[in-house]
């Protein structure tokens, strides 16, 4: 199992793996490592990443990109407005006043939400990396800009568990570009030190986000973010307008009249804007056949791009000036400024950083990378499967959130969380109420870039007065979790009864503190929780997992303190013993995001298209198959053709007919048919022309088997010369046997020499009297027949008795001390080769 980090950026997304070796990127299909955020539909395929960014010209209604910005929003949004102005693909109202993008797939209409749209890219990048690792995708991080609200993150969520990923956190792309600078970093100031301030600088495709952050060794803290919406998108915007009033004036012609003809334009933008990043000399900008047959060209020198944007470099500065005023930091406290995003490279954004921050612009992230990297590394922390070393992160929430509420004294409202508040992050509030009560939550106004500051509405039940008709105490907690989204997490009532036991007096002081141990977290004090005079209800804050905080607060409601009451219980002759009871409530949402049901429905839609994408490319597969076919055999059958000398003359007219027929009908009524009818017709094809196949691989094996042949019968009859002149290495050989290998190589050399003369007067347009298989077999046959007699090892000599051996050499000597003959001087040399042949 595999945990990964997922970029996904406006124009193009990363993905990232941590390795035992450290983090790497990972290349897609086409061995890149951005795969565009492009999905297409094309008919009845659907077209994913780059595939889909190269057909965005010659497809552009059906060729969806750009989407990241709708997820979470409704149509009327003014911000969806804008977006639309300039998209070459349909964007309609949904029912509910989502956005819809309508689109032509599998010959019919359909009409895809963002976050639909989002999770087949999804799919794409889980695809990708899956074959890249060779193991299943499962976990994941996923970054998103800082800005993004609470709708626009829940949309993340949903799309990524339509694709079928495990989301284990949403990260901020600040943060990821934070982790990533830091983790590796081994010069940090120790947690008791002073922190070093870091600047990260991200100008992307679409957004601009600047943050700083105070790094310590193993935690990093965010500090503040400011962001602003422009990007690269808009200088490319820019430099094609004023561009394309040239051409108004120069040739005559409106590229904003035609979709096709401004994209191409916007994508030389583009390359224009880059060159001009490395260079500040004058450069051309040319266009073949741009519009109406008409070739255009201009220039512009980089001065001339900046003055044309100053604007947006306005922007930028006063986005980055408002970072310094945010984070409360002098330019003397920042130690760094980085740069990450495709568009920090201009040189004016670096001189503005220089101009701001009196520091040079950094470069020791990689760019492009520094997001998903980031995301890897915490993934990989959060993930139990991988072994890493902790480095705590520390985020900020990005806007000022509101709770709100009514009651018999009317509506009240209370900030519960102020902007660049710590997160994830838990804040406990106590009221007190006799009835259901509906909490909204919701942003500051004119704080989000959102038409609707609403968060959510949540209705708590259960609620009831106590036992005497007096209010009882409700908990509420208001979390900011890990993935920066904000809910009423839990609403609790506390229920408490007072019951008359007798006691001692001791026994009254040591039970007043034992009856706060009811419920954890709990105590006396904040038992009689109910808030100052005047204000309907308290605050408690503690991490997001902490328990809530003690108070120590007057009752309002029975009149007494915590003093007064244990004075009455020491003077009293019988204890009051309260016993706390704490019950969850019911809480009824209504927040952003689908409905489980409607999540369920787009993830079957989503698995059936997947399982149609399998289908369909082995439809395409087959047809591309018949269609190779068809060209292969047609050349090989042509004069100067392989197969041409093989084949009758009319059997070759009648197989061009056919492949002609085919071919037509490839591109006629052929064009959309089954995976099976293609398979059909390409057996077809093949039934008629392997005969021709086979016939030129037989004749043309026949050299090469016959070779083969004459060189085993060769061999056995030098063998057999070899034995009749003696050779030692076949002395263990008999006769009879020599015989026998002797009379298979004449057998074979006789069906040799008959096949060769069968084969002379053969045409090779008919099939031929011998076949490689009978060559082969035959050639076999004497083989195994030679090996088993030829390669027969020699027997061993018989080995001497044991006692024999042993006592050879004592009784050799004997032999010659008492006068032995010369087959006694002998005996030594073969009791030698005879432990020899032992050993």
């Amino acid at each position: 199992m595999s945990v990964i980090g997922i970029d996904f950026g406006n124009e193009s997304c990363y993905v990232a793996v941590a390795k035992a070796g450290g983090i790497e990127t990972i290349a897609n299909d086409y061995s890149l490592r951005a795969t565009p955020s492009f999905v297409a539909f094309a008919g009845r395929n659907r077209v994913l990443g780059v595939a889909a960014k190269n057909q965005q010209v010659t497809n552009m209604n059906n060729t969806i990109g750009g989407f990241k910005r709708f997820l979470g929003r409704k149509f009327n949004d003014p911000h969806v407005q804008e977006e639309i102005r300039s998209l070459p693909y349909q964007v309609e109202a949904m029912p509910d006043g989502g956005i819809g993008i309508r689109v032509g797939y599998q010959d019919e209409e359909h009409v895809f939400t963002p976050e639909q749209i989002t999770a087949m890219l999804f799919t794409k990048l889980k695809e990708d990396a899956s074959k890249e690792l060779k193991t299943q995708i499962n976990d994941c991080v996923v970054t998103v800009p800082s800005f993004f609200t609470n709708a626009e993150r829940q949309a993340l969520l949903d799309a990524a568990n339509i694709s079928g990923l495990n989301v284990l956190r949403l990260m901020n792309e600040t943060t990821a570009t934070a982790l990533s600078y830091g983790f590796y970093k081994q010069d940090l100031p120790a947690p008791e030190e002073k922190p070093r301030n870091v600047v990260f600088v991200d100008c992307g495709h679409a957004s601009l986000q600047v943050s700083a952050c105070a790094f310590q060794k193993g935690a990093l803290k965010m500090l503040a973010c400011c962001s602003d919406s422009v990007g690269g998108r808009d200088f490319d915007m820019m430099l094609a307008m004023h561009i394309n009033k040239e051409f108004q004036t120069k040739y005559k012609i409106d590229a904003t009249t035609k979709k096709r003809a401004f994209l191409r334009l916007l994508t030389e933008a583009e390359k224009l804007k880059k060159n001009m990043s490395a260079n500040s000399t004058k450069l051309p900008l040319n266009i073949e056949c741009f519009m109406n047959e008409i070739d255009v060209q201009s220039s512009m020198q980089r001065s001339e791009m900046e003055e044309l944007c100053s604007h947006l470099f306005a922007r930028i500065e006063s986005t980055m000036r408002k970072l310094l005023s945010d984070s409360k930091l002098s330019v003397e406290e920042i130690h760094s400024v980085e740069i990450v995003g495709g568009g920090s490279r201009i040189p004016a954004i670096k001189q503005l950083i220089e101009q701001i921050f009196g520091k040079p612009a950094s470069t020791t992230l990689n760019q492009d990378e520094a997001v998903s990297r980031g995301a890897a590394l915490q993934c990989a922390i959060m993930s139990p499967a991988v072994r890493v070393r902790e480095f705590s992160c520390t985020d900020v929430q990005a806007y000022p959130v509101l709770i709100s509420w009514d009651d018999s004294e009317g509506p009240h409202e209370l900030k519960v969380f102020e902007q660049y508040h710590s997160a994830p992050f838990a804040r406990m509030l106590t009221v007190h109420r006799k009835e259901p009560m509906t909490i909204t939550l919701k942003y500051e106004p004119n704080s989000v870039p959102f038409p609707d500051p609403f968060i959510g509405s949540y209705q708590v039940k259960g609620i009831k007065p106590d036992v005497n008709g007096e209010a009882q105490e409700v908990k509420v907690k208001v979390r900011i979790n890990g993935n920066g989204i904000i809910m009423l997490a839990s609403a609790t009532i506390y229920e408490r009864k007072e019951s008359e036991e007798p006691v001692s007096p001791a026994a009254n002081g040591e039970q007043k503190t034992g009856d706060a141990g009811q419920q954890p977290g709990a105590s006396p004090q904040e038992g009689d929780d109910s808030g100052k005079v005047g204000e309907p209800m308290d605050v408690q804050e503690g991490s997001d997992d902490e328990q809530p905080k003690k108070d120590s607060k007057p009752n309002e409601s029975s009149g007494e303190g915590w003093t007064q009451r244990v004075t009455r219980w020491f003077t009293s002759d019988k204890k009051k013993k309260v016993t706390t009871k704490h019950v969850e409530l019911t809480i009824d949402s209504k927040t952003h995001g689908f409905l489980p049901s409607d999540l369920h429905k787009f993830y079957e839609e989503e698995i059936k298209m997947i399982a149609n994408d399998r289908q369909e490319k082995e439809r395409i597969d087959a047809k591309n198959a018949l269609e190779e076919q068809v060209y292969e055999v047609r050349d090989k059958i042509q004069e100067d053709g392989s197969l041409h000398a093989y084949i009758e003359p009319q059997e070759a007219s009648e197989i061009c007919r056919e492949l002609e027929e085919t071919e037509n009908w490839l591109y006629e009524d052929g064009e959309s048919c089954e995976k099976g009818v293609y398979k059909e017709r390409l057996d077809k094809l093949r039934a008629r022309i392997d005969p021709v196949r086979i016939r030129c691989d037989e004749y043309n094996g026949h050299e090469q088997a016959f070779t083969e042949l004459g060189y085993s019968i060769q061999q056995t009859l030098k063998a057999v010369e070899q034995y009749r002149a003696k050779d030692p290495k076949y002395d263990h050989l008999t006769e009879t046997e020599m015989i026998n290998i002797t009379e298979a190589a004449q057998k074979a050399q006789k069906w040799y020499e008959e096949a060769r003369s069968k084969l002379v007067g053969a045409r090779k347009t008919q099939d031929p009297p011998v076949k490689l298989a009978d060559i082969r077999h035959e050639t076999q046959t004497l083989t195994t027949c030679t090996n088993s007699v030829l390669n027969r090892p020699k027997p061993k000599p018989p080995t001497p008795p044991a006692d024999q051996q042993q006592n050879g050499p004592s009784s050799n000597n004997n032999a010659g001390a008492t006068g032995g003959d010369q087959k006694d001087s002998n005996a030594p040399k073969q009791t030698t080769e005879d432990s020899m042949d032992v050993e």
